[in-house]
């Protein structure tokens, strides 16, 4: 009964680590949003495959999160990422 305890145990054990340090294909999903001008195009949207593990697709992914503000004319643009 032990040896079957300590068994199934590790099998846990490993089955844990192999669901959370395996890669996978997420998708990243990126808004694009333009304001500061008449005429700007309207917002769109950007899809990324990122192949990873769960918290580096993550950190991947809003790392893409930008402000920008061109000086010259104030235009801006903001875009906010999400992994799904």
């Amino acid at each position: 009964m032990k040896f079957r305890t300590t068994i199934l145990l590790l099998l846990a054990i490993a089955g844990s680590v192999y669901m959370t340090s395996c890669t996978k294909s997420y998708t990243c999903q990126c808004s694009i949003v333009y304001s500061g001008y008449p005429g700007l195009p309207d917002s769109t949207e950007q899809t990324y495959t990122i192949i990873d593990n769960s918290s580096g697709a993550k950190s991947k992914c809003q790392s893409n999160s930008v402000t920008n503000t061109d000086a010259s004319t104030g235009i801006k643009s903001v875009e906010t990422c999400t992994l799904y």
